[in-house]
């Protein structure tokens, strides 16, 4: 054989041998995702007849659970039978309308194997068991549905952690739906009917959407002062009613245009408390952007969180702010370009909880078998150390005081020690944003939380994160601490 001939027959077979790897990455390897995945045509079709596992509770409550279709014992329809409150976590899965939540996350644990391709029937052979799994969620239901009521149809959002594990006791986004709309035949209809709705209920205010923190801020900002040793709870600083941003005619001032105290000077822990807006411009310019910064990144904000679904990533702009004392002094206050999922300030109140230490987010406690069996037990992974334990120890101190003399009374609970730090973000042309972050029982924190209630909810301009965020985190506390 000559070369040119030889060369041909070499190229002919390299590309045949591509071809039929090819061809086996598609079929078997990658089977999996290209059936998971919710634009495959075949699979929404597939959907509509199959067995899906159960999702349920972390107290066993049922959240979504597939039933025998009348008639047709081998034909399933997917229910939701927990209610709209749920939704944000569970999602759904629809032959029409896609999926999401968890519904979509954990589409390939959740599916069942008996639809003869070439990794099912492999896994046949092998003896596996092909009925679906089950996942068991961190959610407790005492929680989730106490925020959700305590909400009240407001637009805004709850997170509960427990600090100690990074368990999500409680993920509520209002308005919600019932995901049960988009599973009949006229689920197109009605996902687009939700679409057109002003008050966004498909929008998972807990993680997609950022907002300005507010005073909930100060919190980071006094936690990079104790950690750096700058400043420490009885440092003092002018108690001044407007505080003038350098290279600006512009003002900072407090939130009624008053001193916080009596004139003269203040203590850190005292403008704490009251939430100064004065002290802690100054105080932030002191700090400095890159102390902040470092606090900040370790509590999760300039970097992707690990979660079931991807969370918008929570900004605090240093680059900006390294040489711009006025733009810095602003930000110390939660308000310019500071941005934050409401997820991301439960994680800043789980971390003054756990000591200084970061959790990541968890979800989904458990996947289990059809018999009930533990397949895969799933924990948290550390995130880093924020602070040290004696800062934490300090600012935990410093945000009981808050609930019990300060901004934050309305979330305090009989016979519970409660911290936390309230929020007031304003907004141009609209109400402010009212915040809580907090945890409980300070002595032996079980839950960490932040409420956000968008642009006052109800109670429009005149919303403060005391009035308005407080008392939902206390009607949280309440029901996961004294029921």
């Amino acid at each position: 054989m000559n070369g040119p001939i030889r060369r041909l027959a070499l190229i002919v077979f390299i590309g045949f041998g591509l071809l039929l790897a090819s061809l086996t990455w598609i079929q078997v390897v990658a089977a999996d995702t290209y059936r998971s995945d919710p634009r495959n045509a075949r699979t929404a079709i597939a959907l509509s007849t199959k067995e899906r596992g159960l999702i349920v509770s972390a107290d066993g409550q049922v959240l979504a659970r597939s039933e025998p279709q009348a008639g047709a014992p081998q034909a399933f329809t997917r229910t939701y039978p927990a209610g709209e409150a749920y939704t944000p976590v569970v999602g759904y899965t629809s032959r029409l309308a896609g999926s999401d939540g968890l519904e979509q996350a954990y589409s390939d644990h959740l599916r069942s194997r008996r639809d003869l391709t070439i990794s099912d029937v492999i896994a046949a052979l092998l003896g596996r068991d092909l009925r679906p799994l089950n996942l068991q969620t961190t959610i407790d239901s005492r929680v989730q549905e106490a925020a959700y009521r305590a909400l009240g149809g407001q637009r805004g959002a709850v997170v509960a952690l427990d600090p100690t594990t990074g368990a999500v006791l409680a993920y509520v986004s209002s308005p919600s739906f019932d995901a049960n709309l988009l599973v009949g035949a006229d689920a197109v209809e009605q996902r687009q009917r939700l679409l057109d709705d002003p008050a966004a209920p498909l929008l998972d205010r807990a993680a997609e959407e950022l907002y300005p923190p507010g005073s909930t801020f100060k919190t980071v900002v006094a936690a990079a002062a104790l950690e750096s040793g700058l400043a420490g709870p009885e440092s003092e600083y002018p108690d001044q009613a407007e505080f003038p941003l350098p290279g600006s005619t512009a003002t900072i001032s407090n939130f009624d245009g008053q001193a916080c105290g009596r004139g003269g000077t203040v203590t850190l822990q005292e403008a704490f408390i009251r939430s100064c807006n004065t002290v802690f411009a100054a105080l932030a310019i002191q700090v400095g952007a890159d102390q902040i910064d470092r606090i900040a990144t370790a509590l999760g904000f300039n970097r992707e969180l690990e979660f079931p679904w991807p969370v918008a990533e929570s900004v605090f702009p240093r680059r900006d702010l390294v040489d711009d004392p006025a733009a810095l002094a602003q930000s110390g206050i939660g308000q310019r370009d500071v941005r934050a999922t409401v997820l991301q300030m439960a994680l800043v109140a789980q971390a003054v909880a756990n000591g200084g230490e970061v959790l990541e987010p968890r979800l989904v406690a458990r996947v289990f078998d059809a018999d009930g069996d533990t397949v895969e037990q799933l924990s948290a992974e550390p995130l880093g150390r924020a602070l040290s334990p004696a800062a934490a120890s300090v600012l935990a101190e410093m945000m009981e005081r808050v609930v019990t003399e300060g901004t934050g009374r309305r979330a305090a609970v009989p016979g519970v020690r409660v911290a936390g730090k309230t929020g007031t973000a304003e907004q141009p042309g609209r109400p402010p944003h009212a915040w809580f972050i907090g945890f409980a029982p300070v002595e032996d924190p079980r839950i960490a939380l932040a409420v956000l209630v968008e642009s006052g909810g109800n109670a429009g301009e005149s919303a403060t994160g005391g009035l308005v965020a407080a008392p939902i985190a206390a009607q949280v506390f309440e029901a996961y601490l004294t029921d």
